[in-house]
């Protein structure tokens, strides 16, 4: 069977799964459609986590990004998996003993406010819309390749499918659709890895064939020959970084942080019983976690390796079908500046004739490497299961966002439990059509764009969520002016250097380098606008009351290891 066959059956046979799982744990009730009942396992929920922090970036971008900037790529790896440590740790525990579904009614509650929930809410929501817009990219780009679709093809079936299990099933139905999907994204990320390290280094452990010699007898290391090929185009030796240290940390630092006040995330830890299992279920995510993050690094190498073996100085008429299929998506473009049909690969714009897109890299892979058609097809529907994945856990976060923090606890406090669970499942459809339209008009690809997501996390959340677990004295004024100074300082800093609003638009952005604040990349500034939220708060509420007596005795309550209460919706 051909590629496209073998990619019907297999996604097709993925999302049966996925809507016969949707079907049958359908939810009846708000706690079934924001927590799953609060009933999981430790293990079905670490599995659920896992594949909920595992998006399209982490599938998708994540091994692309570090194939192309190399040692500047492990950014993402050490933010990204530090974060998730830091959630499990310092967070999420807590906030499971406070006992709240959602990250702003944590801050309305503890904030003893409605403005502090409202300013939680258009942070929830901004940083979700942002996370999305990512994902639906990465549904778009897998399903051009693979169906054969345009993007925004494939952006609206996948549209359709998240609705369909998330409006649905809620958290109960995305839990255990997310537990199948775990499974399908790991196989799928894990196959195609070994056999490209047996074919490179004879060595079956991807981790370690990574830093093994080549099976081709010249004993050279593979990231020796992988520094050599780069040097030899003009690039900069794969194992060199060029970021400076401070833009390296401030990366790593907002990634870390981000992590922690990701409202998708800190949902899943109210959906076990106790705050015991919330600690089990974060240690397995966090190894499931670590078989994904620790392949990735091996996986940038195979197949940046393979790419420059395949197409630099090679006649155009003699490339693989693999590349023009690809060339079909636009997400690999072929100029043949100098006419002499064969394709230059080098670091310098002027002569360079290759424009590949970082999101191709491990979808490509298996193609590159002639691997059989059914490792192929499984790739895609593992990039498909990581992207609705997360989608999903991100919908319902905005669908609570507005049906339980704005319409339930504000605007109409006495809606009956059915007229809620409706709102939830309308406000998922809209904020599907938006994340759609997103996913077609994107600002950049996959990882940069979840990137921003996390330094909006990390900008506008995480001071608030740690003091208010860690700082009796921190009231509402402190935790409101705090928030939208971070947030407003994120935005503006965002729309000037990553989309060049003020300054002559993205054709000026090259340009606009050299005036980053402090050399601070956008994708890092999240770590400074989360210390001007920090300074904020902490001078405004010096300045100003403290909390009521009530708030004070709470903060300290949540802070006693002992037995936890249920989460409770009121």
């Amino acid at each position: 069977m051909d590629v496209k066959m073998w990619t019907y059956l297999i996604v097709g046979l993925s999302f049966a799964l996925y809507i016969g799982i949707a079907i049958w744990s359908r939810a009846g009730s708000t706690k079934e459609f924001y927590v799953a009942g609060g009933g999981v396992s430790p293990l079905a929920n670490g599995m659920a986590t896992a594949a909920d922090w595992m998006s399209a970036a982490s599938f998708i971008s994540m091994a692309g990004i570090i194939s192309f900037a190399g040692y500047d790529g492990a950014v993402y790896l050490m933010g990204w998996t530090g974060g998730y440590v830091l959630l499990a740790l310092l967070l999420a525990p807590y906030l499971r003993k406070f006992g709240k579904f959602t990250v702003p009614d944590f801050i309305g509650d503890r904030y003893y406010s409605n403005t502090a929930r409202t300013v939680a809410v258009f942070c929830a929501l901004i940083v979700s819309f942002t996370y999305v817009a990512g994902q639906m990219r990465g549904v778009g780009v897998v399903f051009s390749r693979f169906l054969e679709l345009s993007i925004e093809m494939g952006v609206v079936i996948g549209m359709i499918i998240v609705l369909f299990y998330a409006v649905l099933g809620g958290m109960k139905g995305i839990t255990y659709t997310q537990v199948a999907q775990y499974c399908v994204l790991i196989f799928a990320y894990m196959v195609p890895a070994i056999f490209i390290s047996l074919a490179l280094t004879g060595n079956a452990i991807p981790q370690l064939g990574f830093g093994d010699k080549l099976s081709d007898g010249s004993g050279m290391y593979l990231l020796d020959k992988l520094d050599g090929l780069n040097q030899e185009l003009g690039f900069a030796a794969y194992t060199d970084g060029s970021k400076s240290m401070i833009d390296v940390f401030a990366i790593t630092f907002a990634l870390m942080v981000g992590t922690a006040g990701l409202p998708h995330v800190i949902v899943r830890f109210f959906t076990v019983p106790k705050v015991k299992d919330a600690r089990q279920s974060a240690g397995y995510a966090l190894l499931f976690i670590a078989i994904l993050y620790t392949t990735a690094p091996a996986v940038a190498a195979f197949a940046r390796t393979n790419m420059i073996n395949t197409v630099s100085n090679k006649e155009y008429s003699t490339m693989p079908e693999w590349f023009k299929k690809w060339e079909q998506t636009k997400l690999i473009k072929f100029e043949d500046k100098n006419g002499d049909g064969k394709i230059q690969y080098v670091k310098d714009k002027a002569v360079n004739e290759l424009t590949i897109d970082n999101d191709i890299m491990v979808l490509a892979n298996p193609e590159i490497a002639g691997l059989p058609n059914w490792v192929i097809a499984l790739v895609a529907a593992g990039g498909l299961a990581a992207a609705l994945s997360t989608a999903a856990g991100l919908l319902l976060v905005i669908s609570s966002s507005i049906s339980h923090d704005l319409l339930k606890k504000q605007l109409r406090p006495n809606i009956s439990e059915k007229g809620e669970l409706l709102a939830a499942r309308l406000s998922a459809a809209g904020a599907v059509v938006i994340a759609g339209y997103f996913g077609i008009n994107p600002p950049d690809f996959v990882a940069a764009v979840v990137a921003l997501a996390f330094g909006l996390a990390a900008a506008s959340f995480f001071p608030a969520i740690i003091m208010g677990i860690f700082y009796k004295r921190m009231n509402m004024q402190g935790a409101v002016s705090g928030m939208v100074v971070g947030i407003a300082l994120m935005i503006f800093y965002m729309l000037k250097f990553k989309f060049g609003i003020f300054d002559g638009g993205k054709e000026a952005l090259d340009g606009l380098k050299s005036s980053w604040w402090f050399g601070i990349s956008p994708e890092g500034f999240g770590t400074i606008a989360m210390l001007a939220n920090f300074i904020v708060s902490i001078i405004v509420s010096s300045l100003t009351p403290p909390p009521p007596a009530h708030v004070q005795q709470i903060v300290e309550d949540i802070r006693i290891p002992r037995g936890a209460g249920e989460a409770h919706a009121h």
